[in-house]
């Protein structure tokens, strides 16, 4: 990384400190503060590092004024209309698309990993039937270092990747049994002649008493849902997994430490808390009172599934999620459900209502996500556990990519401290 020749200056007490600017190849620049404690025995006070580059980085690139989301510099909505996941898992792990005979080696190593070690179905058991599915798939991906200890040395090229293609054909195992088991049925083995999506939904809905054919629409609309949400930049759960990376932890550690991350829902549990708005609104004809309630600003109700931190014009997975969930919709026939009845007519209303026009609250991804696997048959409980595994590439890429910059070192934030001064400790009789 080469500092360009450009500087900032910084002036306090009787300081003058320079730092050097980096400039990207997209996005702002960046001034090189490594150095300011060191130089000038001050930190910087920047709660939720909103202006905090944490690391370089060359796979993912979120402009949220233009409304632009890019895989190692491939438009989302490109990827999203022709390719599919397993092609995109290799362009973020690898850095560019695959040839044909990449692809097919890759497809091939991914699908012949997608079973568990046998003895992982006896860990199940000892959840409780009404565990949340994330509660198991976290523990599970934690234990998976204890089952595939032949994979866990992260100095190890070698290890590193049979680690990777591991946690990608696994996790959506894991999470398919995981909602069998929240449901009281049979686990379903994968099968290697279906693709990555069709392998996940018939995990999920198969049972041994008939035969389950994947729907392509179906399949299709489930491969978009994985590439969308693959990998979304330095976000919180991202920035969890390179924060336990740093210290050296194996990657299925780190990965299950992303996971737990994900699942507040502020962050994956969005498109769950924007279904249960949906339903809380109830009716078409309640809409009205929901959003003269969304713009009082002393009423605490808010819309989920509008407006996003990063985009401050669009989300450009919504378009794209938006024309699957018509295809869903459309395809299951489903006119009288009263929940996505209140979505089309909420929608409609976002994007002519000036209200949500002038604040840019355009429906976001999590808003037609959840729309999606709703129509499917998906309880809410399953929301997350698929944000989690479409984010699993994303999370691996951005390891393997911190294990190998050389400028890496164990993530240690700084505080602004608030708390008492030095005082001496009074003996228990005397206080």
């Amino acid at each position: 990384m080469m500092a360009d020749k450009k500087t900032a200056t910084l002036s306090f007490a009787d300081k003058t400190l320079e730092f050097p600017i980096y400039s990207p190849t997209a996005g702002p620049d960046v001034i090189d503060i490594r150095k300011l404690y060191a130089d000038g025995g001050v930190f910087t006070y920047d709660p939720g590092f909103t202006s905090t580059a944490s690391c370089e980085s060359k796979i993912t690139f979120i402009d949220g004024d233009k409304g632009e989301l890019l895989y190692r510099g491939y438009p989302i909505d490109q990827l999203a209309e022709k390719s599919h996941f397993l092609e995109v898992c290799f362009l973020l792990l690898y850095g560019n698309l695959p040839s044909a005979v990449e692809l097919e080696d890759f497809e091939a190593r991914v699908t012949k990993h997608t079973m568990v070690h046998e003895q992982m179905m006896y860990f199940f058991r000892g959840f409780r039937r009404d565990a949340h599915p994330m509660a198991i798939i976290t523990g599970v991906m934690g234990a998976m270092s204890a089952f595939y200890h032949d994979s866990t040395d992260i100095t190890d090229p070698w290890q590193r990747e049979v680690a990777a293609i591991r946690m990608i054909a696994k996790v959506p195992t894991i999470s398919a049994m995981a909602y069998k088991y929240s449901v009281g049925q049979p686990f379903v083995y994968p099968r290697n002649d279906l693709d990555f999506a069709s392998n996940f939904l018939r995990m999920c809905f198969a049972v041994p008493a008939e035969e389950y054919e994947p729907n392509p629409i179906l399949s299709r609309a489930m491969d978009r849902i994985f590439t969308l949400h693959a990998d979304h930049e330095q976000n919180a759960s991202t920035s969890t997994v390179r924060l336990a990376g740093s210290s050296g932890a194996n990657p299925f550690a780190c990965i299950a430490a992303g996971i737990a991350c994900l699942w507040g829902p502020a962050h994956g549990g969005a498109n769950q808390a924007c279904l249960e708005m949906l339903r809380e609104i109830g009716t078409v004809d309640q809409i009205p009172e929901y959003i003269a309630r969304a713009k009082d600003k002393d009423d605490p109700f808010r819309l989920m599934g509008f407006g996003h931190r990063v985009y401050k014009n669009f989300d450009p997975r919504a378009k794209v999620m938006k024309e699957s969930a018509d295809e869903v919709l459309d395809l299951l026939g489903i006119d009288n459900n009263e929940t996505l009845k209140v979505a089309k007519e909420l929608e409609k209303i976002a994007l002519e209502d000036e209200y949500f026009i002038s604040k840019k609250l355009y429906p976001n991804v999590d808003f037609y996500s959840g729309v999606i696997l709703d129509a499917m048959g998906f309880p809410t409980s399953m929301f997350t556990p698929i944000f989690a595994l479409s984010r699993t590439v994303g999370w691996i890429s951005q390891w393997k990519e911190m294990i190998g910059d050389p400028t890496q070192k164990i993530g240690r934030p700084r505080q602004l401290y608030q708390g008492a001064t030095m005082r001496d400790y009074v003996d228990v009789e005397d206080r």
